[in-house]
């Protein structure tokens, strides 16, 4: 949506709602209703739209819609997937900095009805985590890109239906999340 269209698209309401899974259980956005060009000539000032508990909050402030802010709405359903429901109020607490291990961080927040993952998978979450987290960053320019998000999911070690890639990602990837995700790591 964001770069691979020219313009690009902005979503303004990425919101589970508006996840659909294919018959592989794939992803797919759906509703495009609230959607809006993003125009390099034009200021691209907005009304509020989009779910509430979702919507970017420099919107409340600046309503200027960038690709970031469905950035953000992006990280809210993440981990609402890992959660098994939206974070909710819990979000400031993700986001302080805590003198607390990541992965233990990853382990209170998982669906508690569910059993806890093999290793392998775990370290998956693990990733997905520290991405949606970087998404929620307060400063829009430090969130990843959709194409950051994407690249660096794509080259992660993923085990589906029983199929396992190695991990191939590069160095130069790694850096260019490692600046929005290295908060969370202290």
């Amino acid at each position: 949506m964001h770069h691979d269209c020219s313009p690009p698209i902005v979503h303004r309401d990425i919101s589970s709602n508006n996840i659909l899974l294919d018959s592989e259980y794939e992803a797919h956005v759906s509703d495009f209703g609230t959607a809006k060009l993003l125009k390099s000539d034009t200021s691209n000032w907005t009304a509020v739209v989009g779910t509430y508990g979702y919507v970017a909050p420099e919107l409340a402030y600046t309503m200027k819609v960038t690709e970031k802010c469905d950035m953000y709405s992006f990280g809210i359903v993440a981990i609402e997937v890992i959660k098994g429901r939206h974070p909710g109020d819990c979000i400031s607490s993700l986001l302080a900095p805590v003198n607390m291990e990541i992965s233990i961080v990853l382990r209170n927040i998982l669906d508690p009805r569910l059993q806890m993952p093999p290793p392998s998978i775990e370290d998956e979450l693990l990733t997905i985590f520290k991405l949606a987290i970087a998404c929620l960053s307060a400063s829009p320019q430090l969130r990843p890109s959709m194409e950051t998000i994407s690249q660096r999911l794509s080259t992660c070690s993923t085990t589906f239906h029983g199929v396992q890639n190695s991990e191939t990602a590069t160095d130069s990837l790694k850096d260019a999340t490692a600046s929005s995700i290295s908060r969370i790591n202290s």
